[in-house]
């Protein structure tokens, strides 16, 4: 064993002794503790330097003199100040509208953006595309209003119609909101904000504005030149059912709604007897006269009871005996005597004998009758809605024997009646956006589409009317003879094959005005669109039919969008 080794303090002048083992010398030298070295653990500390703790308290005296200070003159400087302040200022926690997203055609031309807004700065100022013929498309908005305090009670934009309606929950967004500290006089004296704002989605729709401004542009001059009270027209491509144009007269002005400026136009349209805010594709019955006889044409070949080779003799009119009158028999007129006619020749000049014998039956010519008329056009979409996004829609009227009981206070349904039915009168009412769905059919041979106005969507099939492939053909072909030695003969263009059928429905209590239709497709061997203009409430002597609309169309389109022919 190692001698004791002694270690000796001194302190006030006292020695102690203590005394350490040699062993334990030893194992601090191996740093059996095994203390982490480079952490300096187990070293020796080193005590604080006293000026450092005398640099501490420096600083924090002179923190609290900084303190001091402030507080001095917000307490007595300023103090009552902001006393009066607190005791008249105001916090309001209001909102930050968020933009509305951006409407665009299918080219990414903006339809409807926004603006800075002078006026209100809170929110963006809305602004739509000019002579577009578009409004009760795109639809209106209100913007949010506030109370008599200065305050919007609104918390988002109100939207009003067409699209702007449809898809307001893509396209409004979130709001945000701020804090807003006002004074006694309602003065802001700061804000600051809480939340930001999402702007709303961005949204392609299925319109090209080229084609809808035209449209437009060649609905208007037909209608002043011929002094029509209203009118629509429809482009659909008939393999997805997207609209290309839908345009209407007249129709009020969505930048005048929105801006709410204009209050004396704005009463003008509101008390309007021409319905300005009328969707006519969507909402406007119209009677369809001749242009449903392509749908009747299906009927009879379907049923059998005529070979379409089989000519009709048309001498300009049919008579069948009157039982209330025997010595006046009920004549039905065609438009013209057309001599003898097969169902193409038919369908090509309209003759309304050929459809009313038919139709209705006529001496030995046997007819489908009105259940029939009534199963068919069902078939290609009338008599119901199109399902289109979009609000509103009518159904239209198919008349049949319950029907006519109904409104007419239980009288019977009569030949006469079949035969009217037969050429597109009587009680039959369809909308154009119905027309137009219902002429794609015949052109892509059976399939019913659901129209949109949006771009992209996923293609809906509605039905599939499942009848022969010849029986397509059959009125197709005389859709053709139509343009090329018919009543459709003005849009018989060198550049483009259309096929096309007219209309003229007498309206009316004394029939002195008519409504004029054109409906058809292009091109004849490859059907890519289908179309459908109605002009409303013409005078029938008047020589300018809804066929000029198209044809200042299809020429514009042969300059201007050639792609849309090929």
């Amino acid at each position: 064993m190692f001698p004791k080794i002694k270690r000796h303090f001194k302190n006030n002048n006292r020695i102690r002794t203590s005394t350490i083992d040699p062993d334990e010398i030893f194992l601090d030298s191996k740093n059996l503790p095994e203390f982490n070295t480079d952490q300096f653990e187990g070293r020796i500390e080193k005590p604080i330097p006293r000026n450092v703790f005398t640099m501490v308290t420096l600083f924090l005296f002179f923190v609290g003199l900084v303190f001091m200070f402030k507080l001095w003159g917000l307490q007595i400087v300023q103090g009552q100040v902001f006393r009066t302040r607190s005791e008249n200022n105001s916090l309001h926690q209001t909102l930050i509208y968020a933009d509305r997203g951006i409407i665009y055609d299918r080219n990414k031309i903006p339809l409807a953006w926004n603006t800075v807004n002078i006026d209100s700065p809170d929110f963006a100022h809305r602004q739509y595309a000019s002579s577009t013929g578009l409004s009760t498309v795109l639809g209106y908005i209100k913007y949010p209003t506030k109370d008599s305090s200065g305050f919007y009670y609104q918390n988002k934009f109100d939207p009003k119609d067409g699209i702007e309606k449809i898809m307001d929950s893509q396209i409004s967004g979130t709001n945000g909101t701020k804090i807003i500290e006002t004074d006694v006089k309602g003065n802001v004296v700061s804000e600051s904000v809480v939340n930001q704002p999402k702007d709303g989605n961005n949204i392609e729709l299925s319109i090209d504005v080229e084609l809808q401004k035209q449209l437009n542009r060649s609905l208007l001059d037909i209608a002043q030149r011929a002094g029509y009270k209203g009118g629509a027209g429809v482009i659909m491509d008939i393999k997805t059912g997207e609209i290309l144009a839908s345009s209407n007269f007249p129709e009020y002005d969505s930048q005048i709604m929105t801006d709410g400026s204009d209050t004396s136009q704005i009463k003008d349209w509101l008390n309007s007897s021409y319905h300005p805010f009328l969707n006519r594709v969507i909402q406007g019955l119209y009677t369809p006269g001749s242009i449903m006889k392509l749908f009747v044409a299906m009927g009879v070949l379907d049923q059998g009871v005529i070979s379409p080779e089989k000519q009709i003799l048309s001498t300009g009119s049919i008579s069948i005996p009157n039982p209330f009158f025997p010595d006046k028999p009920s004549v039905f007129v065609d438009w013209k005597a057309h001599g003898y006619v097969d169902m193409r020749r038919a369908i090509a000049v309209s003759s309304n004998v050929y459809f009313y014998e038919v139709g209705g039956g006529f001496k030995d010519q046997k007819g489908i009758g009105i259940l029939n008329i009534d199963k068919y056009v069902r078939m290609f979409g009338f008599g119901t809605t199109t399902n289109i996004d979009f609000p509103g829609e009518k159904y239209g009227t198919i008349p049949s024997p319950e029907w006519k009981a109904k409104v007419f206070n239980g009288e019977e349904w009569r030949v006469g009646d079949t035969y009217n039915t037969a050429i597109g009168q009587y009680g039959l009412q369809v909308t154009p956006l119905q027309v137009v769905r219902g002429v794609a059919a015949i052109a892509n041979e059976g399939i019913i589409l659901t129209p949109t106005f949006l771009k992209g969507e996923k293609l809906i099939v509605s039905d599939k009317v499942k009848l022969n492939p010849s029986f397509y053909k059959i009125v197709k072909e005389g859709m053709r003879q139509g343009v090329t030695d018919g009543t459709s003969h003005a849009i018989n263009f060198p550049f483009i094959e259309v096929a096309s059928k007219t209309g003229t429905a007498q309206i009316g209590v004394a029939k002195d005005e008519v409504n004029s239709w054109v409906v058809g497709f292009w091109p004849y061997n490859n059907p890519k669109y289908a179309y459908a203009v109605v002009m409303e409430r013409g005078s029938k002597n008047n020589q300018f039919g809804a066929v000029l609309v198209m044809q200042e169309f299809l020429d514009w389109m042969h300059i201007y969008a050639s792609n849309y022919l090929n």
